[in-house]
This record gives structure tokens, C-alpha cells and sequence, in this order.
């Protein structure tokens, strides 16, 4: 497949492929196509979920032993989207003193399941970033659900996805599980 631009992100994890993506595509012109190199699993949602936010065309993927090549074209600037934050957050402290509560609440984990697996807070349910859309069911819209991740980029993207699709009391955990100092619970 012939692209104008490739960039290697393999070896990188959360959010670095995205970071480099969103430089890489600066610099190509609109209908351009990206070719971006990861290893990170998580890039298989995090990229086309970036390039949808943004209006940019995700065009797909294929696999080469252990090297995802993802393949996004440059919008027009008419198609282009603000790459916008989900607005509403809440910080890891303020979350841990609500699991402290004993308060009933949603702790929606979008990471993968070998990550999850490693550590997670207690009770979270995890449904990757990749299979959300498919698995809203799963959830309950009336609830109040608090979305984390690693770092909190794949949970602001779920954040959005869930807030399209009627979820409205929804919450983007910062700065994720990178920074959880609370309990955890280890599947492994």
C-alpha cells in the first residue's frame, strides 16, 4: 500500500502513537494518506478513534507479524473537527474517596484485557476502547458511570462515544490508572 507519510511508533504505548499521528498528519497536505507503525494493541482503538473525533478519514489497518499499519487520510479542512476534550472529568482522588464512600457506582475500565488483568480497581468492568460501540447493552444509560484508562486519553474517547449515545452522566478519570494509588485487584 503506497502512503505519503509513514511514522513509526512500535515500541510506544498510550497515548504516544496517537501524540505522534496527530504531528505526523500536521504536516501532509488534505487527501494525503498516513501510514502509522505500532505495536501497542491499543492503538487498533485509539487511532481510529482519534482520526473519527477529528474528521479525519481512517482508512483501516493490517497486521505484519507484530506491527499494526494504520492508514488515515487527511481531511479537507471542511471536514475537519476541533479535536476536542470530553468536558466533563474527575480526578483519581475524588474517586478513590467516593470508592471509600461505599457509594454504588459504574467504574467503566476501556483498557485492554492483559492490562486489566495486571490491575485494576476493584468491581471496574472492562470493555476495550475497540469493542465499546458494540457492547453499550452491557451498560446501564441512567447510571453513573466513571471511565478510566491508563492515561486517560482512550477514556475520554469512550466518554464521547457513550455521551452519543444517550449515556449522560459520564465522567473521564484523570489521570488514570498510571497515577491510581488506590486499591487494585490483580487477574493474573
Amino acid at each position: 500500500m503506497k502512503s505519503d507519510l509513514t511514522v513509526d511508533a512500535t515500541g510506544l504505548a498510550c497515548p504516544m502513537p496517537v501524540v505522534k499521528t496527530k504531528k505526523a498528519i500536521e504536516t501532509l497536505q488534505p487527501g494525503q494518506v498516513l501510514e502509522v507503525l505500532a505495536t501497542d494493541k491499543g492503538s487498533l482503538a485509539d487511532i481510529p478513534a482519534w482520526a473519527n473525533a477529528t474528521g479525519h478519514h481512517y482508512i483501516g489497518n493490517r497486521q505484519e507479524q507484530n506491527v499494526f499499519r494504520h492508514y488515515i487520510r487527511k481531511a479537507n479542512p471542511d471536514e475537519v473537527k476541533e479535536d476536542v476534550s470530553f468536558p466533563h472529568t474527575f480526578e483519581n482522588a475524588k474517586l478513590k474517596q467516593l470508592l471509600d464512600s461505599k457509594k454504588e457506582i459504574v467504574i467503566l475500565d476501556v483498557r485492554e484485557p492483559v492490562e486489566f488483568a495486571f490491575g485494576h480497581i476493584p468491581n471496574a468492568i472492562n470493555i476495550p476502547l475497540g469493542q465499546l460501540s458494540f457492547r453499550l447493552n452491557e451498560l446501564n444509560r441512567n447510571d453513573e458511570i466513571y471511565v478510566i484508562c491508563r492515561t486517560g486519553n482512550r477514556s475520554d474517547f469512550a466518554c464521547r462515544i457513550l455521551s452519543e449515545h444517550g449515556f449522560t452522566n459520564v465522567k473521564n478519570v484523570l489521570p488514570g490508572m498510571h497515577m491510581w494509588d488506590g486499591p487494585i485487584e490483580k487477574n493474573v
